[in-house]
């Protein structure tokens, strides 16, 4: 029998766990809790969770450093909660990874569909993407969630990895940032295209400078990914 997948719950607030728990537990995920950062990242270490749902305002150590750290230990669907609305706390946390925001106070309901809705496109990405795009040097697997140039893994997070199989996926096609915001985050994100232009600069930063490939701005519009000779 096939083990039900764990979400690890990451909040000072009694309230939200008490709530979040049955409606999580409804669906068949196993819900563990951690009240603050230190204890998330311990949690992480030895539960090895499929999900984490973080509020972004942790005692001890802050969500924000949380997300940092587990963006570096492999593939794991991240969804960030906090009380704050600004939009740059949003853009942040998706900055760094996060899979999906919600702002507090939300339904129970909301975060659960959300939660769904990573993995849908998590199996989807598993089950249609299995072939790695190989070019010069460079290959991209979202079956593994894999950048590799020359052979050699590069760090990337799992949205950089997608940002750039979407590209790469269409070769010469021109992807508006809608377009890219859409298809890798699942919905719209109307108004954060910010979203989009950071991602790419960090894809870029990480990537080494070909003569092969790379990624093409478009002014006023988007980004391509261009196979050069």
């Amino acid at each position: 029998m096939k083990e039900p997948l764990k979400v690890l719950l990451c909040d000072d607030q009694n309230i939200i766990h008490e709530t979040l728990k049955e409606y999580i537990q409804a669906e068949g995920f196993v819900c563990l809790h951690a009240y603050d950062g230190q204890q998330a990242l311990q949690l992480f270490e030895s539960e090895q969770p499929d999900f984490v749902i973080l509020d972004l305002m942790m005692p001890k150590v802050s969500g924000l450093d949380v997300c940092k750290a587990i963006r570096g230990s492999g593939n794991v669907g991240l969804i960030m909660l906090t009380a704050k609305g600004e939009e740059i706390d949003r853009i942040l946390g998706l900055e760094l990874g996060a899979d999906d925001y919600i702002v507090k106070p939300f339904s129970p309901r909301e975060v659960v569909a959300r939660l769904k809705a990573i993995l849908r496109r998590m199996e989807k990405n598993k089950d249609e993407n299995d072939d790695t795009l190989s070019f010069a040097h460079l290959s991209v697997s979202l079956a593994g969630y894999e950048v590799k140039v020359d052979g050699v893994r590069i760090d990337c997070t799992p949205k950089e990895v997608e940002v750039l199989y979407t590209l790469c996926s269409a070769v010469g096609r021109v992807f508006t940032r809608e377009q890219l915001l859409n298809q890798v985050w699942g919905y719209d994100y109307y108004g954060d295209t910010r979203l989009v232009d950071t991602q790419i600069k960090r894809i870029r930063q990480k990537l080494p400078h070909s003569e092969d490939w790379g990624i093409k701005s478009i002014y006023g519009v988007g980004y391509k990914f261009e196979v050069k000779g």
